[in-house]
């Protein structure tokens, strides 16, 4: 079963789609607290499929791919939508579709829930840009499993 938007893939978004995160924005990882405290009002376990994930400096890329990357679906709380989309926005670096000092692409992808009764959804990521993309595929390190974690110990300071 599929819950979709009523989006066609090459329009603009006319509704308030979520969040797909899979980083620092991750719950217990510190943009969390910083950017979605009081601003979600639902977090739910989530994978983008046919995608790969990198290693950066201090925090993940993901790019179109051949694998799985794992993740969490958010969803804003009401009457936050256009102030979560900007806070985001100007975390990932994004400035526009296709700006060439975008760091992040944010494009519309559909993410799988897993559970009990699987389903999809059509949600918001922050995918590399294609500069960057272009340098991780030549030299970059995929992030096994497609699971991004900082290796600090909960609770303690995050390592380099």
């Amino acid at each position: 079963m599929t819950a979709a938007s009523t989006l066609d893939p090459g329009s603009p978004p006319t509704d308030e789609l979520p969040f797909f995160v899979y980083g620092t924005l991750l719950p217990g990882e510190p943009n969390h607290d910083l950017f979605l405290s009081g601003r979600t009002s639902g977090e739910r376990a989530a994978v983008l499929p046919r995608a790969l994930l990198y290693d950066g400096p201090g925090y993940p890329y993901a790019i179109d791919g051949h694998g799985r990357v794992h993740g969490t679906l958010l969803t804003a709380a009401p009457g936050v939508y256009g102030e979560l989309l900007g806070l985001l926005d100007h975390l990932e670096e994004y400035l526009g579709p296709g700006h060439p000092r975008n760091l992040y692409e944010r494009v519309v992808r559909e993410v799988e829930l897993p559970g009990e009764e699987p389903w999809a959804t059509r949600a918001w990521v922050y995918l590399a840009a294609a500069a960057v993309t272009r340098s991780l595929r030549t030299s970059g390190s995929v992030i096994a499993e497609g699971r991004w974690v900082t290796g600090r110990p909960p609770g303690g300071p995050r390592t380099p």
